[in-house]
């Protein structure tokens, strides 16, 4: 075998990557924008000691799940792999990756249930980060989403996971920015000044709140007057932000953010509570299905408590915290991030709650100073999981059940057989689809406390 020969394949099933996987004389081939039972003519175009990529030449047999995306970039752009499968069988799909990720890493075998759909599959997206550049001889600002598998920015002008004020709004500045002397970022030279568009949007009243991430460690009057531009001719923004990150890294915000005009927040509403969401703060990208998940754990809090402790760690602005209040007798939830935990503050005033104590830190440093034992507690990480030193303290202060929300199977499979090992009880895992036409998918764990 040798890059660009070319074979016939029918694709056996989905890699936890979103690629399609065939074999070749029994060796593993990767393909993009397949489907499971695809038949295909690919040609090779990678090849590593155990593996390969091909790309599709020909369809010669599709799958009865493929279908026409219904975005003109999808086989181009990185953002959607699954848009080409009808969407009943992407949550087929993601069962299974939950399934066998849960039982390759964890060694759980469990029953996976089918992820709880999203209520809304297009124009979902309510947390948009484009990175931007421009072209070397026109300088024409570039804004939008990677080419599948590379590092070349497609310029997205229309993007239908997301709201159509978000393509109005980045289209604005893509436009505009020259006419302020603001170039693209160039990142082989760590040249230029807008790095990223980062753009939160309420779903309640498509109020939308404007981040640029600029290449400086000031805000020059340019800058500031552009900002001032974009919130002027558009009545859905609320305010417009900077962001300086003059770092050579690949991480989106720095760690200073100065608002320039309006609002510093927009409003979002998850099962009649309303929270404040800034630039900086975590919040889900999907509220709507935020919703289900949040409905979730407090449905499972209320039909197996009565009035309980509980401990809401990795808070963020203490969205679980508010959600599950009216059916615990307290909750006390714990976050590094200072901004979120003022707008949870500010939040929890808001709804009028009086049974919620919010402490800023790490969850690590805090659970060992903790002395009390709660009967319920929440742990919602980051991509990379939790450390061990927090599961160990989880699983101290908990006297009945851990509630585990994550983003990422694989490092779920790697807690939830940790806590196994402990002798804790994996009773359920739920899947919620969050991440529409994507291989991402997010998962509820029910964890029993066995001491």
């Amino acid at each position: 075998m040798k890059i660009g020969e070319e074979f016939e394949v029918t694709i056996e099933k989905i890699s936890n990557l979103g690629l399609g996987i065939c074999r070749v004389n029994g060796f593993v081939i990767f393909v993009e924008n397949s489907c499971p039972n695809d038949r295909l003519k690919i040609k090779i175009s990678k090849l590593n000691k155990n593996f390969g990529h091909g790309f599709i030449t020909e369809i010669l047999e599709p799958s009865v799940h493929r279908t026409v995306p219904f975005c003109p970039m999808q086989k181009v752009c990185g953002a959607c792999q699954f848009q080409h499968i009808d969407y009943n069988y992407q949550l087929e799909i993601k069962r299974q990756i939950v399934k066998e990720t849960i039982h390759n890493i964890g060694g759980i075998d469990i029953e996976i249930p089918s992820p709880i759909p999203s209520p809304q599959i297009k124009n979902y997206r309510r947390k948009i980060q484009y990175p931007v550049s421009e072209t070397k001889n026109s300088k024409r600002i570039l804004a939008g989403y990677y080419k599948q598998s590379s590092h070349e920015l497609l310029n997205i002008k229309y993007c239908p996971i997301q709201p159509k004020i978000c393509d109005e709004i980045i289209e604005f500045i893509r436009e505009n920015a020259p006419k302020f002397n603001i170039h693209g970022y160039i990142e082989q030279k760590h040249s230029g000044d807008l790095r990223h568009i980062v753009i939160r949007s309420s779903s309640i009243n498509n109020k939308n709140l404007v981040c640029l991430v600029v290449n400086n460690n000031k805000i020059s009057q340019n800058l500031e007057n552009f900002a001032k531009a974009i919130y002027e001719n558009f009545e859905e923004v609320s305010g417009v932000c900077i962001n300086l990150n003059n770092k050579k890294s690949n991480i989106i915000l720095g760690n200073k953010t100065v608002f320039i005009v309006g609002n510093k927040h927009i409003e979002e509403y998850i099962n009649g509570k309303k929270f404040l969401i800034s630039a900086e703060t975590f919040f889900q990208v999907n509220p709507r299905s935020a919703e289900n998940i949040f409905k979730y754990v407090k449905d499972y809090i209320k039909n197996n408590f009565k009035e309980p402790l509980v401990l809401d760690a990795y808070a963020g602005i203490s969205a679980f915290g508010i959600c599950i209040s009216d059916v615990a007798e307290k909750v006390v939830t714990i976050e590094e991030n200072n901004n979120s935990v003022e707008l949870a503050k500010k939040s929890v005033e808001l709804n009028k709650i009086d049974n919620i104590e919010i402490h800023c830190g790490d969850a690590g440093e805090y659970f060992s100073n903790e002395k009390r034992l709660f009967d319920v507690v929440i742990i919602d990480p980051p991509r990379k999981g939790c450390s061990i030193r927090s599961l160990n303290e989880a699983y101290r202060l908990c006297k009945d059940t851990i509630i585990y929300v994550s983003c990422n199977p694989a490092t779920l499979a790697r807690d939830l057989k940790y806590l196994k090992q402990k002798g804790c009880i994996i009773e359920s895992i739920q899947p919620f689809d969050m991440f529409c036409h994507t291989y991402h998918i997010e998962n509820t764990a029910i964890i029993k406390v066995n001491k």
